[in-house]
């Protein structure tokens, strides 16, 4: 077994090393992108303002302002998702505490095709009988 701790623990530097010259590359493209286009660029706001700068701030603050928006759009599906396992992780430990989850599979994972077919439909908004969306 120690030899397959040891295979683990090259794969997990080579990829450590892949995820660093990733990294490396796309700063240098970036950084070539920056060097290549110095030029002055003025962006027009309302009310006739306006702002003068490098290229390269623009890109970066655009790039930004979409990062930025896309995680506010993603936190309340986060929170709603870490509240759910909260309540998953709290109901667990009480079924360890009382004893009582040796007797049930409430939070066994379905691995059964009838049932996972039954739930999938449901979430899809399928009628679960005939599997047709409603509406369709």
């Amino acid at each position: 077994m120690p030899s397959d701790e040891a295979g683990v623990r090259d794969v997990k530097k080579i990829l450590r090393l892949l995820q660093w010259t990733l990294k490396a590359a796309i700063f240098f493209t970036l950084f070539a992108f920056a060097l290549n286009n110095p030029s002055d660029v003025t962006l027009h706001f309302f009310f006739g303002t306006q702002w003068t700068g490098p290229l390269v701030l623009m890109v970066f603050g655009v790039f930004t302002l979409g990062v930025v928006t896309g995680v506010l759009g993603m936190l309340p599906k986060w929170w709603r998702h870490r509240r759910a396992l909260k309540k998953i992780q709290d109901a667990h430990a009480t079924l360890q505490e009382t004893g009582a989850h040796s007797n049930t599979n409430s939070l066994m994972p379905v691995n059964e095709p009838a049932v996972s077919a039954t739930l999938y439909a449901r979430h899809a908004g399928a009628s679960p009988s005939t599997g047709e969306a409603h509406g369709i």
